[in-house]
């Protein structure tokens, strides 16, 4: 069974915009509490949800609600609700809600809501507070924490959004209990990538471990582990500013994936399935460019496959389409692309890499057709 109590809150270092993410069973009754005070100063607590979640946690909404909050529902579940119709639907419920400056947004969900609310809050009133209520395990390891926010435009994921950090993160590993099976498997791919960008020692115990489970006993101590080192990241470089390293390092597999989810439509992958085929993508370019030692390749291809992630498209996607996608990522520099590739497993670096021919041919490897 899970653990029964909290871990430690750990602390994400960012001076005067530094905050608490607090990991356990009944964090969610921690965010209610959390509402509550707000109210009780006379602040606003306005809370952002999917359809999906708010049938799978009526008890939670309703202690919300008994606290005097306002839940908006948005109108459309999956990264659809990232888009500036739904966006500017929120918007017109926090005006309609009254929502001032002192007013403070929650949002309670997986990695799209916690980006479609966090970016409401940073443009509503030029930037309302905002708190973190991850539900999904991808959003708890990963985009729940650090403070990019955004929706995606045609052209490409998460094209419009501001860097925005929450007030405090609630991670309540009780709530994955619903959590559908295909999403926990995503999740895994981004608590994998942790283990490959900087950790050794998580990827090993992960190739150890049998398939984890929301109720694992050691699942709370691995999901601490991943925040905390995305927590030493974003202190050290907040904005990806850095020359080399830095926040971009998060990005493993993710220039592969945003265009594989751009390309069979959003939805058709969910995130980390995409993240997933990336850090195969990812590890053989390291290895094709000679950074990598190839034989290091079967051990990614196996943890993955035991999570039950994919390592190849599941159809053919055109590949000038996802070359295209790929020249629109934010990481693009002066039309080179700039990759996260390994050194070793557990060591990561950035390089720009120019060799399109390479790249096209790994994307044909991967189950890309012409």
């Amino acid at each position: 069974m899970e653990n029964s109590s909290p871990l430690t809150p750990l602390a994400v270092a960012l001076g005067e915009r530094a905050y608490f993410i607090h990991i356990g069973p009944a964090q969610s009754a921690a965010a209610v509490d959390a509402a509550a005070s707000l109210l009780n100063g006379k602040r606003a607590a306005f809370i952002v949800t999917s359809p999906v979640l708010a049938a799978a946690h009526p008890a939670l909404f309703s202690a919300f609600r008994a606290a005097g909050a306002t839940v908006h529902t948005t109108s459309v579940d999956g990264e659809h609700a990232k888009r500036i119709g739904e966006l500017e639907r929120l918007w017109e419920a926090l005006a309609a809600a009254r929502m001032d400056r002192h007013g403070v947004v929650f949002a309670v969900g997986g990695g799209v809501i916690g980006d479609l609310a966090g970016f409401a809050a940073a443009s509503y009133l030029r930037g309302v507070d905002f708190i973190q209520v991850p539900t999904t395990l991808l959003a708890m390891v990963d985009s729940a924490v650090g403070g990019k926010t955004g929706i995606n435009l045609s052209a490409g994921k998460n094209l419009a959004g501001a860097f925005y950090q929450p007030r405090a993160v609630y991670a309540d590993t009780a709530l994955l209990a619903t959590l559908p099976p295909r999403e926990f498997a995503a999740g895994m791919a981004e608590v994998i990538k942790y283990g490959l960008l900087g950790d050794r020692a998580l990827f090993d115990q992960l190739a150890l471990a049998g398939r984890l489970s929301w109720d694992h006993p050691a699942l709370p101590d691995i999901i601490r582990r991943c925040c905390a080192s995305k927590a030493a990241i974003v202190s050290e470089d907040e904005r990806e500013t850095a020359p080399e390293g830095g926040r971009a390092l998060l990005n493993l597999g993710h220039t592969f994936a945003h265009a594989i989810e751009n390309v069979a439509g959003y939805g058709e992958y969910l995130h980390g399935e995409a993240v997933s085929v990336g850090l195969i993508l990812a590890t053989r370019l390291s290895a094709a460019l000679g950074l990598l030692d190839a034989s290091a390749l079967p051990a990614v291809e196996h943890l993955l496959g035991k999570n039950n992630l994919p390592v190849a498209l599941r159809k053919p996607l055109p590949v000038d389409a996802l070359m295209d996608a790929m020249r629109r990522d934010k990481k693009v520099r002066q039309g080179a692309l700039r990759f996260v590739l390994l050194r070793a497993l557990g060591e990561s670096i950035t390089q720009f890499v120019d060799d399109d021919a390479l790249v096209r041919r790994l994307w044909l490897e991967a189950g890309a057709g012409n």
